[in-house]
Parts: C-alpha cells; sequence; structure tokens
C-alpha cells in the first residue's frame, strides 16, 4: 500500500463525518444550499447594514490609510497598515482565483460572477468587523510583538459581555481548528498545485520533476522557512513586495487580453448581467446561480473565517477602527478585481454552455482561456500562480503559529518545533495525492466560521461604539 492510499485510508471515514457536517446542504427553491455558505453570507448581510454600508462609505478612507496616511511607528504593532493588508491578502490571493473562478462559471454560467463580485462586497463589512474587533481585543507582549485573532476577541471580548465560559470555549476550539487546517488548506494543497504547475511548465509527463515532485517540495519547504523564520516582520517584508508583483503581473495580462478581445467585452457583461438572473442558468435557476457565485466568494475571499485577522493584529495603530477599514480592501482585491478579470478572460475567450458537461475546469479552463489570445500567456500565469501558492503558504504558517501560542503560550522551543513540522508538510503535500486528507482541513477550516461570526454577532454592540467614537476622533483630527 502506498503512503497516498495510507493517508486517504486513515482520514476519508472523519473527513466524510466534517464535511457532511459542514458542508450540509438544505433545499431552497429547487437547488440544495450549503448551511456554512449561508451562515457566511448572512453575516456579511448583516455587517453591511448594521454599520451602515461600511464597505461602500468607508472605502475612501481605507485607501488613505493603506496609503500610509495617518501611519505612525511609534503606536503599538510591528507592521505598517500596508504591509497587514498585504500579508492578509497573501493569504486569501491563491490557486482559488485561478482555478476556483472556473469552476464556478463551468457550473453556473457568467451569471456566477455577478454574484461572485456581490458576495464580495459583503464580504468587505465582514472583515471589517473581524479586524477592528482582533485590534481592539490584541495582546501585546513585553518584548512589543502582538498577538490577535478571532480567538482572542472571542476570550477577552465575549468577557466584558459576560460571557467569559462560552468565550474560552470558543477561542480554544478556534485556535486548534486554525493549527489543524493550516496545515492542510494553507500548506499541502499550496505545494501540491504549485508543484503541479512547475511539473506542467517543465514538461509534463516529461518533465524531470515528474516523480521527483518531493525536490520541488524540498525548494519550496526551505524558501518559505528562509521567510518565517523572522516572524511576522519577515513575513511582512517578503508580502509587501511580492502581492503588488504577482497581482500586477496577473491583472495586466488579464487586462492585455481584454484589450485584445475589446469587441466581445460588451456581449461578455451582458453575459454576466442576465445569466445572474436567469431562471434557466442552471439547475435551481437563478437560485443555483447565486449560490454556486457566493459559494466561490466566500471560499476565496475568507470573510467570516478570521483568518486575515490574526494578520491585520500586528499593526501599527492604537485606533482599532483603522485597520478595520484598510481590511476591508481585501475582498475588493481578491474577489472583486482578480476574480471578476479571471471571469472576464475566461467569458470573452472559450467559455461555451457545455462545459458544465465536458469535464474541463478549474486551472484548466482558465489556462486555455489566456492561452487561446496569447499563446505564451500561460508563463506568466504560470509564475502568478506558483507565486499566489507560495504567498498563502508564508501567511497560513503565521495564522497556524498565532493559535497554537494561543493555546500553549508563548514559547520558543514551540514555535521552532512548529515551523520545522509546517516546511515538513510543505515537501509532503507536493509529492501526494491529498485526497481525504484535504478535504478534512478544507471542512475544518469552515468550521471556524460558526464560533468566528457567533462571536462578532455578540460583540456587535461594542463594534458600532468603536465605529463612532473613531469617527468623532476622526472628525476632529
Amino acid at each position: 500500500m502506498s503512503i497516498d492510499e495510507l493517508i486517504d485510508g486513515a482520514m476519508r471515514p472523519l473527513a466524510d463525518v466534517v464535511s457532511q457536517f459542514i458542508f450540509y446542504a438544505v433545499p431552497v427553491a429547487g437547488t440544495r444550499v450549503p448551511l456554512v455558505v449561508a451562515w457566511l453570507i448572512a453575516g456579511g448581510v448583516f455587517f453591511t447594514l448594521y454599520l451602515g454600508f461600511i464597505n461602500l462609505r468607508g472605502f475612501r478612507h481605507a485607501l488613505q490609510l493603506a496609503g500610509g496616511r495617518y501611519t505612525d511607528p511609534s503606536q503599538p504593532g510591528e507592521v505598517t497598515p500596508f504591509q497587514a493588508l498585504a500579508t492578509a491578502v497573501s493569504g486569501t490571493v491563491g490557486i482559488g482565483n485561478i482555478a476556483g473562478v472556473a469552476v464556478a462559471i463551468s457550473l453556473g454560467g457568467p451569471g456566477a460572477t455577478m454574484w461572485m463580485i456581490i458576495a464580495g462586497l459583503l464580504g468587505m463589512s465582514t472583515k471589517f468587523a473581524e479586524c477592528t474587533m482582533s485590534v481592539k481585543f490584541r495582546h501585546t507582549h513585553q518584548d512589543g510583538s502582538v498577538s490577535g485573532g478571532p480567538m482572542y476577541y472571542l476570550l477577552h471580548g465575549l468577557k466584558l459581555r459576560r460571557l467569559p465560559r462560552l468565550g474560552r470555549w470558543l477561542g480554544m476550539f478556534y485556535a486548534a481548528s486554525m493549527v489543524l487546517g493550516c496545515l492542510g488548506i494553507g500548506n499541502m494543497f499550496q505545494s501540491n498545485q504549485a508543484a503541479a504547475i512547475l511539473i506542467d511548465v517543465t514538461g509534463g509527463s516529461a518533465s524531470f520533476f515528474q516523480d521527483r515532485a518531493w525536490v520541488l517540495g524540498l525548494v519550496m519547504a526551505v524558501t518559505v522557512a528562509l521567510v518565517i523564520i523572522g516572524g511576522i516582520r519577515s513575513i511582512a517584508r517578503v508580502t509587501s513586495k511580492l502581492v503588488p508583483f504577482m497581482a500586477v503581473l496577473y491583472v495586466l495580462t488579464a487586462l492585455l487580453i481584454l484589450t485584445m478581445n475589446f469587441e466581445r467585452l460588451p456581449a461578455a457583461i451582458v453575459q454576466i448581467w442576465q445569466g445572474a438572473f436567469s431562471a434557466e442558468s442552471v439547475g435551481g435557476g437563478f437560485i443555483g446561480v447565486m449560490i454556486i457565485g457566493f459559494r466561490r466568494a466566500v471560499f476565496s475571499n475568507e470573510a467570516g473565517l478570521g483568518s486575515a485577522a490574526i494578520a491585520h493584529s500586528a499593526v501599527q495603530t492604537d485606533e482599532p477602527s483603522t485597520e478595520g477599514f484598510v481590511s476591508l480592501l481585501e475582498p475588493f482585491i481578491d474577489t472583486v478585481i482578480i476574480c471578476t478579470m479571471t471571469a472576464l478572460v475566461i467569458v470573452t475567450t472559450v467559455y461555451d454552455p457545455a462545459l458544465a458537461d465536458s469535464g474541463v475546469n478549474g486551472i484548466e479552463l482558465t489556462t486555455s482561456a489566456f492561452a487561446s489570445t496569447l499563446s505564451w500567456s500561460p508563463l506568466p500565469l504560470s509564475i502568478a500562480a506558483v507565486l499566489f501558492a507560495f504567498s498563502t503558504m508564508l501567511s497560513w504558517s503565521y495564522y497556524g503559529l498565532k493559535s497554537l501560542t494561543y493555546l500553549t503560550g508563548e514559547n520558543q522551543l514551540v514555535e521552532a518545533a512548529y515551523k520545522l513540522i509546517f516546511c515538513a508538510f510543505v515537501v509532503l503535500g507536493s509529492s501526494v495525492q491529498l485526497g481525504a486528507l484535504i478535504d478534512l482541513s478544507d471542512a475544518i477550516i469552515y468550521v471556524v466560521a460558526i464560533p468566528n461570526l457567533l462571536g462578532l454577532y455578540l460583540l456587535a454592540p461594542t463594534l458600532r461604539a468603536e465605529v463612532l467614537s473613531y469617527r468623532e476622533r476622526l472628525r476632529r483630527y
């Protein structure tokens, strides 16, 4: 029995149970709606309305803050607002922005794009809530380093709401789930996909690495280790340079293709608009398209999971709301810009309604869409995809570390052991068929949406008071 079969056989029963629980779907208007998707979208709707459309009204101020207008290096924290944003974006912009969008379109048609955009806009409000509370309740250590994230506002925030026992258990559950989940979806899946892309561009079945994927994994693991050994400051320095480069590379390539197919762009926009509300789009009508688009968007930008809040907690500020504003740019970049660019390229080039039954989807579809106009475009697409995967591993290594130290306390030996294990999983992920292991990790990651959003609902009055107080101080500034 191979190691792949051994791992899959051991993990499959547990993976199936957890997946059935978290992705349990109920029938709605002829389609099935996963409860976790409904839970995440409900959070976006609630915080958008509760905070008075902060996702739209706060956009200009978010750009000012990210640009450093109010940055003060003397304030507590470890990284600048832009570095915190880059680190968080690097954790959400990944293979899903390339492959996941293609899956959504192949299943739900062009109309799924519209619902992805709407879900991205709603997710901006959820990110604002998560990151504001995370900075407000973060813990500053004696050496000036900070720790934050949902586990801290669940613990300390709910204590203020006179729910200390609930907060303590929810925080522990959240942290433990993140430690387990980060090794899969934020590590092994990324290294596996990056290795597959590198093998493809170096010859496919004839590649030297075809049976030596572990070599690619080892190179990635060493590179990851060189960055994460320096902690959040090192990760932020790398991601603040890497994220703009990979995003610009990908978006410019997409824009070039859209420019060359400019005459098809109006028709593509019409397809997207009409498909979003067409009763004949897919099984379940426009409700089915909506669910497909929403599901892909929330799985892409992670709004409601609280993961990015861990990175935003390290920002240099004494005003929690400022990082809330900065963080709302994250779903906008991830979903509204990058995912939409991917969708437009596909719809203007190779999209065919028969795709849903063709078996061609994921990164294969996106690659063929780019190559249909520019034969050389798969190369920059591959570079961007590998960088997406690499940067995701960097960010998720930090998320897992902060979750672990929340459970164990700050300990250099524990931190060193965790980083070693994380890098070992990079090698393992590159060279095995993930199967049940990644299914289990995927499900565990979305389990954290339950305690995270529950805590945010309970802290909603505290959140709104913080925002109103900040706006008053900003008005007098």
